[in-house]
């Protein structure tokens, strides 16, 4: 069975592949630093046959955002800079990609910043796209582009439970 957990010291962060090297240089000696120093949080998908193995994993943080960066409809209703959070990192194993797994760490993910929302204010969820097919992969789940930098991706908090509700059933 599948499971989504704190990434911690048993985890074989060095043992994780996932065809591109900054991502696994950023799991592997960098997100327990950042972890520990509270700048972000790093979830791991494990296996619990296998469960010091990392299938995937993805990192949330908290960021701000100057409206003037938004689609022109959200930015009227908000202050010059908004608290949002932000989904900094996402990643599959080489041999585990095209199974679905990113998809369960995107609903998990989601569901975390849903609850973060109901305690903190934010205006939504973000993440910077690394090329044109991630962001096709982001905008299935309802983000759309930021108006300066098509890579940049909104899911507005207005939307965000459609899309978890959305992505939940698939």
């Amino acid at each position: 069975m599948l499971k989504i957990e704190t990434l911690g010291r048993d985890h074989d962060r060095s043992g994780f592949d996932c065809g591109n090297d900054a991502l696994n240089q950023y799991v592997g000696k960098i997100a327990r630093q950042h972890l520990n120093k509270g700048i972000s949080r790093t979830f791991v998908l494990v296996d619990e046959k296998m469960p010091t193995g990392i299938l995937g994993f993805f990192t949330l943080a908290s960021c701000e955002i100057y409206v003037e960066k938004l689609p022109r409809k959200y930015a009227k209703k908000y202050p010059s800079r908004v608290p949002a959070a932000k989904l900094a990192r996402l990643a599959v194993a080489k041999e585990r990609q095209r199974q679905g797994l990113g998809t369960h760490m995107m609903i998990d993910a989601i569901e975390r910043v849903i609850r973060v929302s109901q305690n903190l204010g934010i205006v939504g969820f973000f993440v910077d796209a690394k090329d044109n097919e991630a962001k096709a992969y982001y905008e299935q789940f309802g983000f759309i582009p930021l108006p300066d930098n098509p890579l940049e991706l909104f899911l507005p908090l207005a939307t965000l439970q459609n899309a978890y509700d959305m992505i939940s059933k698939a």
